[in-house]
């Protein structure tokens, strides 16, 4: 249990024989930031005057802030010599001060993160912690400040501190030391002689939770002993250290170890090899058994001996990823070939623990459910529950710094990347749980070495050689040139030039010059490999086709590193089809086209397919939410409009219409009716899924009447068994297991286009080329640690006969999203202007066969009186023959 000392009442004459000085200072000599809301702040008077208090106010600066909250306005007068204590107000505060204590109460919210001043006025006259600096740098302690200090400082000196205990109490109320006549309790230390060692494989049991747990209960209910040796500590992600077996029982369905829970980092005497003897309840947290000594801290620490050497991980036939894991909780484990754990997200960031790590699975990277079954079918749930159970996240038990990962020191752009695919081996840690997953805390150092590369890099497509042309798709992750370092001019959504500057504005890009040069060097140089006669761009900046604007700052980056004959031009919209005279529709980014002139040529002008819009008005729709009737609130959704070009090539006519739908983030009228505006839809197919629908639904009646071959391409956010990739090819409500339907509220071109959303009953008939050359089960992005198609390639027949090849070019996908341009959360890491990481979408590049036509064979002449010849006329004449005219 905590203890919490009552102070007895004596006056604090104590303060008398403390040094002095000429002057008043009102300074911070004590601060308690003790378990829960039992938190403290004492303050004194250093001077040889009374002082008014006033003039004063105590306050906090929050995490990494540079500006002060108040947290109480101090009044009435401090004598000379004597301290005054702040106690949090809150019913749970534990601290108990006698009455004889001068002290107030205030509400006080610094929680080992912040920073506590005393100002005067607006003058800071005093100050415990850094200002502008974040982390727990002051959690779980109490500090005092030392007796020779004697003068309030306006800058911290970590020096001028002395850190003690955590809920250490009993100083409150005295300058220095324990308030003079204060009762601490002495409790005696804690002995395993004469208890009774339950071995920690007995703890662990065979199942998922502990045998000494009761059903229905989350700890046990008598305390046991155990003993072991220490093959881990736990300083800040788990706060504790973990015990293991030396022996153990040698079976291979318990686990050996367990993780013992402290609460605070443990003791410099408690290093890997330490023997500790522990006593507590056994608890399950959030899937993780541990013994919670962290009250009153019964162990004793015994002599020093060898780590057991780490058990080679491995899943057992017809065993399940979690059972396996299961049996070597809190055990130091050791990842090698015959593990076969495969990197399925790189090094990134995790909402859930609000840190960087990787995730690894089981024999094979994760595949999204829905790229590979139809949504709502048994097997897409079935692959979903599946992968959810086939997750390790690899952690360092200290929050990773950006640009760096822990375990891996020479993690690089170049040499010492991660991929997904990637087979892990030599990795060693300890097994645990939190945030409900099993995570790995890895306590050695790896090397490339230790990957073995399953797909590898390439520095070039194969398809880039094959076929006569080749059409690209390529999401170039929001390549915008408007901030002010770059130059470019405003998209439409920008309010100003500052709008465009802002971190979080209209400017969805690189914020300084050098970020943009990276940006569009890497995507320069991943164009220049793909060799392609026509490439589709997504998310390139709606800023018009200016000299200034961004498709035209690439095509100058991009034709500076071509050959003349293969130099690229642009399509530009008619202006009869651009917003505001300038843009592609309304939104910051649009999508494009280059092309090579040598090898294709644009037939007619350019053409827009507007998408539609959702407008919804705030009550437009209800649900009943558990016998209350909700109303929905307003909603308006845009999504870009698409970019088409017919054009001619060796005499054949193909149209590629490029696209970019609505996105999966935000929801629609349809997420908020089915309660799924906070979570991902059950279907698994996104957000906005029924507003995708409706775009293409408008894009199949678009394109039903164009002449020659139609490739529809780009950025779908829907992925390769999805409702709108059904809509567009095979789908058939008459044999289908699932309705389709478009979203309600919808416009299009400023007119209504359905106030309530329709069935569809058949799909417009187009290819998708990846499906047709490679099956379902392809991948050109990642998200959340699956694979899959956002981006596609549709055709009609006459395109999908002639194809020769089809490639995502991996890239972008299975790299790790800190080698791409941004430097905002990268720290020093060293960036590189290779292809890898050029965007977070792979390119898709098709390959097709257009041939050049066959000359006709020269016709030579006949004699056959039509046409005689000199010979033959000769004849005539002997003949006595004559040709009238």
């Amino acid at each position: 249990m905590e203890k919490v000392t009552k102070v007895s009442a004596l006056a604090l004459a104590i303060t008398a024989a403390l040094p002095m000085t000429a002057q008043a200072d009102i300074m911070i000599s004590e601060y308690v930031e003790g378990s829960g809301f039992s938190k403290a702040i004492e303050i004194y008077n250093s001077g040889t005057a009374s002082v008014d208090l006033s003039d004063y106010t105590l306050a906090y600066y929050s995490k990494g802030d540079a500006t002060a909250k108040t947290i109480l306005n101090l009044s009435g007068n401090l004598a000379a010599g004597s301290v005054k204590v702040i106690t949090n107000n809150h019913a749970d505060n534990t601290i108990e001060l006698d009455a004889a204590i001068d002290s107030v109460s205030a509400a006080i919210y610094f929680n080992g993160d912040d920073k506590v001043a005393i100002l005067k006025g607006t003058e800071q006259v005093d100050l415990f912690g850094e200002i502008g600096t974040t982390g727990d740098w002051a959690k779980d302690v109490t500090v005092e400040r030392n007796a020779n200090v004697t003068a309030a400082n306006s800058t911290y000196q970590a020096s001028e501190w002395t850190v003690k205990s955590k809920n250490l109490f009993s100083g409150l109320g005295a300058r220095n030391g324990n308030f003079a006549g204060g009762d601490i309790p002495v409790e005696p230390s804690f002995s395993c002689l004469g208890e009774t060692i339950t071995p920690i494989y007995d703890v662990q049991g065979v199942g998922r939770i502990s045998p000494l747990i009761e059903s229905g209960k989350f700890e046990s209910n008598e305390e046991v002993t155990i003993s072991g040796v220490v093959t881990a500590r736990g300083e800040s992600l788990f706060k504790g250290f973990y015990l293991q077996e030396i022996n153990g029982d040698n079976s291979p369905y318990t686990s050996d170890g367990v993780f013992v829970y402290l609460g605070e980092a443990p003791s410099e005497a408690i290093q890997p090899g330490t023997q500790v003897c522990v006593k507590g309840k056994v608890k399950d947290f959030y899937g993780l058994t541990q013994i919670d000594i962290k009250a009153d801290k019964k162990f004793v620490i015994g002599e020093k001996t060898d780590v057991p050497a780490p058990e080679a991980f491995y899943v057992a036939d017809g065993e399940s990823f979690e059972d396996a894991l299961n049996r070597y909780e809190g055990m130091q484990i050791v990842l090698d070939a015959g593990s076969d754990m495969k990197v399925t997200r790189t090094f990134s960031y995790d909402y859930a623990a609000r840190r960087n790590n990787m995730v690894l699975s089981h024999k094979t990277p994760l595949m999204k459910p829905t790229q590979v079954y139809a949504p709502h079918s048994d097997k897409a749930t079935a692959l979903q529950a599946a992968n959810r159970g086939n997750e390790l996240y690899i952690e360092s038990d200290f929050k990773a710094k950006n640009g760096e990962v822990p375990y891996f020191p020479t993690f690089n752009a170049e040499t010492g990347y991660i991929r997904v695919g990637d087979q892990m081996t030599n990795m060693t840690g300890v097994v645990s749980y939190s945030y409900g997953e099993p995570r790995l805390v890895v306590t050695n150092e790896i090397t490339a070495g230790d990957f073995i590369r399953i797909n590898d890099r390439t520095n070039a497509p194969e398809v880039a050689s094959q076929g006569d042309i080749r059409v690209a798709s390529f999401n170039v992750l929001n390549l915008f040139t408007s901030d002010s370092d770059i130059g470019g001019p405003l998209n439409p959504t920008c309010k100003d030039q500052a709008d465009a500057d802002a971190s979080r504005g209209c400017g969805r890009g690189a914020h300084s010059l050098e970020d943009y040069q990276l940006q569009r060097a890497k995507i320069v140089n991943a164009i220049t490999e793909m060799n392609a006669d026509i490439i589709g761009l997504m998310e390139i900046e709606n800023n018009g086709f200016s000299e200034h604007s961004s498709i035209q700052y690439l095509l100058d980056a991009l034709n500076a590193e071509m050959p003349a004959e293969d130099a690229y031009s642009f399509i530009e919209a008619t202006d009869a089809d651009k917003y505001k005279g300038e843009f592609i529709g309304g939104d910051a980014i649009a999508v494009g086209i280059l092309y090579r002139s040598s090898k294709v040529t644009p037939s007619g002008d350019a053409f827009i397919v507007a998408t539609p819009e959702q407008h919804a008005t705030e009550g437009v729709a209800s649900r009943d939410n558990n016998g209350t009737l909700e109303y929905s609130p307003a909603y308006d959704k845009f999504q870009r409009h698409s970019l088409g070009q017919t054009f001619q090539i060796n005499n054949e006519k193909l149209t590629v219409v490029v696209n970019h739908l609505k996105s999966k983030g935000s929801g629609c009228l349809e997420d908020w009716l089915e309660f799924s505006e906070s979570k991902d839809p059950a279907d698994l197919q996104g957000k906005c899924n029924e507003f995708r629908v409706s775009a293409a639904k408008v894009l199949g009646e678009s394109l039903k009447t164009v002449e020659g071959g139609l490739l529809v391409i780009g950025d779908m956010n829907s992925y390769g068994m999805e409702d709108p990739i059904a809509v567009l090819t095979d789908y058939d409500a008459a044999t289908a297991n699932r309705e389709i339907v478009s979203a309600a509220w919808t416009t299009l071109n400023g007119d209504v286009y359905e106030r309530q959303g329709s069935k569809i009953d058949k799909g417009y008939g187009l290819i998708n080329l990846n499906t047709q050359a490679h099956g379902t089960a392809t991948f050109g992005y990642s998200y959340s640690g699956e694979l899959g198609n956002l981006d596609h390639a549709l055709a009609n027949k006459l395109v999908a006969d002639k194809l020769v090849a089809i490639e995502d070019w991996n890239i972008n996908s299975v790299e790790s999203s800190l080698f791409e341009y941004p430097s905002k959360y990268s720290g020093d890491l060293e960036k590189s202007d290779n292809a890898f990481s050029s965007s977070d979408h792979d390119p898709v590049i098709i390959a097709l066969s257009y041939p050049a036509p066959k000359p006709e064979p020269e016709v030579k002449p006949k004699n056959d009186g039509g046409s005689l010849g000199y010979f033959g006329l000769m004849l005539l004449g002997l003949l006595g023959l004559r040709r009238t005219r």
